[in-house]
Order: structure tokens, then sequence, then C-alpha cells
């Protein structure tokens, strides 16, 4: 069976799942095989559970003319989703970057939301799965979709491009990100590049911040629509921007005031605003999509607790957005701070001097009590009487849990491995 007998397949469905625990009634089940699973062998109770197809390799797992066979599942997958997507022939708009990818496409899909049946990448669903799934979720109903991109090594940006086949494109920015994998910074720029490659090729547009000048340098041969602070050249042009601690934006002479914490998502913002001009949403419009939008799932959250502030922001971290988000929260006026950083993953030979310079940005800030959990960290100790440093998340709550804390202002980050959001347990 080709791909676009089974296309055929899928619209007679109302979804697509690799996931039997979360199988819809009448949807295609997509049976992938991994290095410590094999979806093969659940394919009998996917279709007990109301799955109308699967989609399965092994010709051992086959039930009747509900399972097809082919050669690879992910594959399918992938084929499948490009092929939904040239038959819907929706405009998409494809962003990637080292920060601020999935705030990104929630602030633009809020203020597109308010013109179009748009939709997007669910959570962060970004990969090579994720990315077709997403094209799937996509129907004859919707006007715009937009696609969060993902990569921790090159190529794989250009080959999600060539799946989704984007008609515009968006990189936040280009940060000390997936280090190990990209090979260094420079290997970080080329990867994230690679969507502007695709838009040059294709001749389609990208969205450019004027403010970054790797951007502006990366994109002088693509047609840009472009966004910058008291930049009169740029297609959008932001008056001010404030934070403290929420971003405050102002443009067309009007105040948009979010509540997102830190200069860091100011971009993320004006990206979004930038993006809705282009599509035609109203001043207003976009306006009350982003004043309205709160974030969650431990990104950028400021939440109360007791008589405490904390910003917690534990979804996840590199190099690049530690900086900026200690360098954001040095500016806040609270006369009690407390930092609570975890170790940032995927840095490969660069771990140990990118936790260092961590350490070393706050080595002026005596009056801030700052801890640092993780092994990387620990291996960057030093005797300094408002530093600690536990190599376990469970020393250190051993030792937290101890303390009162009052009036205080916390900032909480790691990556997504160190799971800092349990410190909120221990307040």
């Amino acid at each position: 069976m080709d791909i676009s007998q089974i296309h055929n397949l899928f619209l007679k469905c109302n979804s697509v799942s690799i996931d039997t625990r979360k199988i819809e009634p009448n949807s295609m089940f997509v049976a992938l095989k991994g290095e410590n699973f094999d979806a093969n062998t659940f394919a009998k109770e996917a279709l007990e559970k109301g799955a109308s197809y699967v989609l399965i390799e092994n010709e051992d797992c086959c039930i009747d003319q509900r399972t097809i066979l082919v050669e690879n599942s992910l594959i399918a997958l992938q084929e499948l989703a490009k092929f939904h997507r040239q038959y819907l022939k929706l405009p998409i708009i494809a962003l990637t970057g080292s920060n601020g990818k999935t705030t990104t496409k929630e602030l633009i899909y809020v203020v597109l939301s308010k013109k179009y049946n748009t939709k997007a990448t669910v959570g962060n669903l970004n990969n090579h799965i994720g990315v077709p799934l997403t094209l799937l979720s996509f129907n004859e109903k919707t006007e715009i979709g937009i696609i969060e991109m993902g990569a921790n090594h090159k190529k794989e940006i250009a080959f999600l491009c060539d799946l989704a086949q984007p008609d515009y494109g968006y990189i936040t920015n280009f940060g000390k990100a997936h280090l190990e994998g990209f090979g260094g910074v420079e290997g970080v720029i080329e990867g994230k590049s690679e969507m502007f490659d695709y838009l040059s090729i294709t001749n389609k547009l990208a969205f450019i911040n004027l403010d970054d000048s790797i951007q502006v340098e990366k994109s002088k041969k693509l047609n840009g629509y472009t966004f910058g602070l008291n930049n009169e050249v740029a297609d959008v042009n932001i008056e001010t921007i404030v934070a403290n601690p929420f971003v405050k934006i102002s443009f067309s002479n009007m105040l948009i005031q979010t509540h997102l914490i830190g200069l860091y998502n100011a971009n993320n913002v004006n990206a979004a605003i930038t993006i809705g001009k282009y599509f035609g949403v109203e001043d207003l419009a976009i306006r009350d999509a982003l004043e309205r939008y709160i974030p969650e799932n431990n990104r950028s959250q400021l939440l109360s607790k007791g008589t405490n502030q904390i910003i917690l922001d534990a979804y996840n971290a590199n190099p690049s957005s530690m900086a900026v988000a200690i360098e954001n929260f040095l500016q806040l006026d609270s006369p009690q701070k407390i930092v609570i950083l975890g170790d940032m993953f995927e840095l490969g030979e660069e771990s140990k001097q990118e936790h260092k310079t961590i350490v070393d940005l706050l080595l002026n800030e005596n009056a801030i009590k700052c801890y640092f959990i993780g092994k990387e960290f620990f291996n960057n100790r030093m005797d300094k009487n408002n530093f600690y440093f536990y190599d376990t998340f469970e020393s250190f709550s051993s030792h937290f849990r101890e303390i009162k804390i009052e009036n205080s202002y916390l900032l909480i980050k790691g990556s997504r491995g160190m799971a800092l959001e349990r410190t909120l347990n221990l307040l």
C-alpha cells in the first residue's frame, strides 16, 4: 500500500496516535520501534481500544485488513505527514532557536488565533516524531499551522523543514544549547541557520529580528519581514521595552503589559507582535492576546508561596538562558534574594567551563544566597560564605528544608532532568 492509499485511510480517521495509552476512537495507530520498546506488539491492543487502522513493520503482528504492513513505521509516519501537508496546502510558520521556542510558539498562536483557525505544536513535540504528529493534527479547517522545530545536531532542522515545508520561518536566537551535539557555538549557528537555508532555496519569507546581528548576517539573501527596537527601517518598530519584573512593550503608541518575566522574553513577544501584524491581526487584538497569556509548565512563572516570590524557570536551561535569567534577576528590586541553580545538560567538553562561568556571574553578589545543585556545579565548588554546592538534589533538599525562608525573591532554574520544581515542596 502506497502513501496516498494510507492517506486516504487516514482521512477517514479522527486522529493519529503512537501511544496505546492515549488511543482515541477511530484513530490511526502507528507502531514505532525503538531500542527499548516495540509498539508492533501492541497492534491488537490498539485495535481493541478503538483504533481503526494500525501501521506496523513486523509481519508477525498482522491481525487482519486493519493492520497495514509498511517497511519502516517511523518513515511511513514521516512520509504520511509530508503527504498530508502537501494535501492541505495551508500556510505554515516554522520556528527554531536555542532559547524561547515554545514560549514564542505559544505567543504566536494566541495572537493569530484572534483572526484565524490556528493549530500549533502541542507542548514541545518538536523532533522527528513530534513534527509529523503536529502536521497530522492539522485538518481542512486549519487556516494557519505553527510548527516548533528542535534540534541537537546539524542537518536536523533541514530534515524537519523538508517534512513541514514551511512558508514562513523564524529563529528565536543562537545560543549555547546542545553544544555537545552541534560541536560548539559555530555548529549551533550553522544548524539553526538551516531554516534560513531552506527559506532561501524555496524563496519563502523569514521574520527577522534586526537587533540580532547573527540573524541579520545570516538572512541577507532572504525575503524578510523585520522588527527592531527604535528602528525606523524595520517593518515593525518596537518603541520601548521595560521588565521589572514583567515585560512591558509599546508599539504604535500602545502599551502591552504581559505576564512574562525578564528582558529575555521581550524578543519572544516582539516576534508575536510582528507575525500578528504581518497576518493582519488588529493592534488591539494583539494586545489583548498577549496580555491574557500566562506562562505555565515551569517556564518563567512568577509564583507566590507564603511571603516569598518565586521565579520558576525550571523547564530547561543552557548557558545562554541561564546567564540572561540571572542578569534579569539581579536587576529586580528586593532586599532578600536567593538563587537556586541546577546543572545544564548536553554541553560536552565545554560543560565544566560553562558551569564555572555561571558561578562566576554571581561572585560579586555577596548579599545573595546561591545554591548550586548537580555534579557539574559541584565540580566547580569554592569556599564563599553565600555559596552552597550539592552534588545531588537529595543532599540539597535535606539541608534546604531546614531553612526558614521568608520575604524573599527566589530564582529557580535548571535543565529539565534536574526537575528543580521539586524545590517548591521544600518552601
